[in-house]
């Protein structure tokens, strides 16, 4: 599973500041702020994406699609839990792979391996076969507002 290491964190960086989001590194052994599962997952506060050196990329990627998803009013008050419904969990997964493809030697590949890893559950048993072939609803809610165009590019853009 790939950790948030300098190499990693540098294009974790690089990708966020596309949306204004900021990453946090976190000391190790050290509680990451707002994160929900607690361990070395991702935190989120406000714009803030937390993650220690081992955090799980997908975990930084998941929490930063978490508040790139929600609506303004919520993302100016998240602080742990991201909240949202079926379709926008849907949605974050969706983007996250999407988004990784952004990540130099992470890529799509890697990150269904590393969500099936970590525990993902899809319909179809894998990470790969739900974005591959049941994931329609979550594109389409994806570029429903606009985070996505439907050519399946990322537009750079929160959801307002």
């Amino acid at each position: 599973m790939e950790r948030c290491t300098s190499v990693h964190l540098t294009a974790l960086e690089a990708l966020f500041a596309r949306y204004s989001l900021r990453i946090e590194l976190i000391p190790p052994e050290t509680s990451i702020p707002g994160s929900f599962w607690g361990d070395s997952e991702a935190g989120i506060i406000g714009n803030r994406v937390n993650v220690r050196a081992d955090t799980p990329v997908h975990s930084a990627l998941h929490e930063a699609c978490h508040t790139i998803c929600m609506d303004n009013e919520r993302r100016h008050r998240v602080h742990t839990d991201a909240g949202g419904d079926f379709a926008e969990e849907n949605g974050v997964c969706y983007l996250q792979i999407v988004l990784s493809d952004f990540l130099p030697s992470i890529g799509k590949a890697k990150m269904f391996s590393d969500m099936d890893a970590w525990g993902y559950s899809f319909r179809l048993g894998s990470t790969q076969a739900w974005f591959e072939r049941d994931a329609e609803d979550a594109r389409a809610w994806l570029v429903n507002h606009g985070l996505l165009t439907v050519g399946n590019v990322p537009t750079w853009k929160l959801r307002v």
